[in-house]
C-alpha cells in the first residue's frame, strides 16, 4: 500500500513540483487537503529549527508522517545573514525586491561576495522520530540584480559554475540544481529505502 505523507505547505506550485518528484513513492497531502486551516508557527532561530518545528507540529496533531522545508540565503560577509530571516529581511511585508536591495546595500564596498542557498527538509514520523535532509548550493552575490525569473534573491545569486543568476536561469535548470532539489533528492532516497508507516 502506498503510504500517505503530508507536505506542510499551502503553496499549490510547491505541491505540484514535489508531487512530480515523488511519483508513486507515496500519496501527497497538503495542509488544506487535510483540513488544517491554522497558521503553522515558525518560532525557531535557525532554518533547521523551523523545518523541524513545522513537521513535528503537524505530525503530532494529525498522526501521519509529515515533512516541512525551510530555506534561506546565507551571505558569508554578513555572518550568514539574512539566513532564517530571508523572507522578511527588509521588514514584515515580505517584499522580495526590498530584501535583495538590502543585501546589495550591506555588501557595498565588500569584496567577499560568497554566499549559499540552503534548504532543510525535516521529516517527522508518528513514532517520534525526526530526520533532516540538507541541500546547499554555493555561489556569489552579483553587484546588481539580473533576470526576472524565479523569486526572492534569485536575481542577485549566481551559482558556482554558471555565468548567470538564478533570475536569468530557465526554471527547468534551476529546479534540477537548486538547494531545494538537492534536499528533496535525499528525502526521496530515504523514502524509497524505508517503510515510513512502521
Amino acid at each position: 500500500m502506498i503510504p500517505t505523507l503530508c507536505f506542510v505547505t499551502r503553496n499549490a506550485h510547491k505541491r505540484e513540483e514535489i508531487a512530480a518528484q515523488l511519483g508513486n513513492v507515496c500519496q501527497l497531502l497538503t495542509l488544506d487537503e487535510m483540513g488544517c486551516t491554522e497558521e503553522i508557527p515558525e518560532p525557531e532561530d535557525t532554518i533547521e529549527g523551523n523545518a523541524i518545528y513545522k513537521a513535528r507540529y503537524v505530525c503530532e496533531r494529525y498522526q501521519i508522517p509529515c515533512f516541512a522545508d525551510d530555506s534561506g540565503l546565507e551571505v558569508f560577509a554578513l555572518n550568514g545573514a539574512p539566513g532564517v530571516h530571508s523572507a522578511y529581511y527588509a521588514g514584515k511585508a515580505r517584499d522580495f525586491k526590498a530584501n535583495y536591495e538590502r543585501v546589495l546595500q550591506e555588501l557595498k564596498g565588500i569584496c567577499d561576495r560568497r554566499a549559499q542557498f540552503k534548504t532543510v527538509i525535516a521529516l517527522a514520523l508518528p513514532n517520534g522520530k525526526v530526520r533532516t535532509f540538507t541541500g546547499i548550493i554555493t555561489g556569489v552575490i552579483t553587484e546588481a540584480p539580473r533576470g526576472s525569473n524565479g523569486f526572492g534573491y534569485d536575481p542577485i545569486f549566481q551559482p558556482d559554475g554558471y555565468g548567470i543568476t538564478f533570475g536569468e536561469m530557465e526554471t527547468s535548470l534551476k529546479t534540477r540544481i537548486s538547494h531545494r532539489a538537492r534536499a528533496m533528492q535525499q528525502l526521496l532516497d530515504f523514502l524509497r529505502s524505508q517503510n515510513i508507516n512502521d
